[in-house]
């Protein structure tokens, strides 16, 4: 359903809230208790020749609103989508960038777009509870935009991951060929600069990742919200599960249980919903060994017997994570509804965002 209301999303929605998002906020409206925006930030883009029109002549801008007005461009809740675009694109696609250290370093996350993709849904995860307590319409405009502009992005990630551009539209970028979002450096893309071959990537192909993705989404949040009810150590089995991987999940294997040195080890945690288990119905023919003995795409699996001391830093990885779901879901609770819904006037859409920035994950580490 979400998939499938992002691709139907309204191409001038789009193309507005790239328009809002270019607005930051000026230096003196960020208050010095919030994280300070670092290198990794979003950059800017540049403006189209019609923004840098209607900005250079007041008359015109004002007719240009007047008109936008009347065909809703000013609506509660097209404001709200354009001020979660804003939210989307500075608060939750930066952070796997940001924090590339710990998720890659310390977590042992593959760079792929698995990864970035985990990490950016729990942040999704963070916005969507503070987003919830919003006074009625606003928490369901500003939630059901996120979600779109969440599944607009991945989508368009996909396919240039299944289908990379040309040399040519690499080297001369157009407004048709720009990401819906800036690009990351956490994940690359095989071959980039292959030539484009006809056509796009195969609909099947991209179909089947966003219903994986679609999957993985409504599966972490469901989770992370009991775990809510439930307590720390619930939160932490959750973080284990899918931020971790669920390393370990079949017992820790070490050296000395190796029958053959020689042989190559890889398992993981088979995963029946949102993995490449193409055939579950023959799991019990061919047994659970055969295909946790199988690479799933993911770059997630058990640590090989010689790294089976890195398993000793997860009680510790899990309390640090715990500890920061915990600190930043107060952090936007003691944030009033009016800094989250922001001023709701057109053009003023990315006002106060950095403000609502996420902190580092180890909290005595700076930006």
């Amino acid at each position: 359903m979400l998939a499938r209301s992002a691709r139907c999303t309204n191409a001038a929605l789009r193309r507005h809230a790239r328009l809002a998002s270019s607005t930051r906020p000026p230096v003196g409206q960020q208050t010095p208790t919030e994280p300070i925006p670092g290198p990794s930030a979003a950059p800017q883009r540049e403006k189209s020749w019609l923004t840098k029109k209607v900005e250079a002549s007041p008359a015109l801008k004002s007719i240009f609103l007047q008109a936008a007005n009347l065909l809703g461009y000013g609506s509660p809740k097209q404001v709200a989508g354009r001020r979660a675009f804003a939210m989307y694109e500075q608060l939750c696609v930066v952070r796997p960038d940001e924090d590339k250290a710990f998720w890659q370093e310390d977590c042992h996350l593959p760079p792929t777009f698995q990864s970035w993709f985990t990490i950016v849904n729990l942040h999704i995860w963070l916005l969507t509870v503070r987003l919830r307590a919003l006074p009625p319409p606003h928490g369901m405009y500003h939630l059901q935009a996120l979600i779109d502009h969440f599944f607009l992005d991945v989508e368009d990630r996909v396919r240039a991951i299944l289908q990379p551009a040309s040399p040519e539209s690499i080297s001369t970028p157009s407004a048709a060929t720009n990401p819906y979002t800036p690009p990351s450096d956490f994940y690359t893309i095989a071959n980039p600069e292959r030539k484009r071959p006809k056509g796009r990537a195969p609909e099947r192909l991209v179909g089947q990742q966003m219903k994986i993705f679609k999957e993985q989404w409504a599966g972490m949040g469901m989770s992370f919200d009991i775990s809510l009810l439930r307590g720390d150590a619930e939160m932490a089995a959750v973080v284990w599960r899918n931020l971790l991987g669920g390393r370990g999940a079949r017992g820790i294997i070490y050296p000395a249980d190796v029958q053959d040195p020689s042989k190559q080890y890889f398992r993981r945690s088979v995963n029946l919903v949102g993995g490449e288990v193409e055939k579950v119905k023959k799991i019990d023919e061919r047994g659970l060994e055969v295909e946790e003995a199988r690479d799933d795409g993911s770059g997630v699996h058990d640590y090989t017997p010689n790294d089976a001391d890195k398993y000793v830093a997860y009680p510790e990885l899990m309390v640090t994570l715990v500890a920061y779901l915990r600190r930043e879901l107060v952090r936007l609770q003691n944030i009033p509804d009016e800094a989250i819904i922001g001023p709701g006037v057109a053009g003023q859409e990315s006002v106060g965002i950095q403000n609502l920035r996420f902190g580092r994950v180890r909290k005595d580490e700076l930006f």
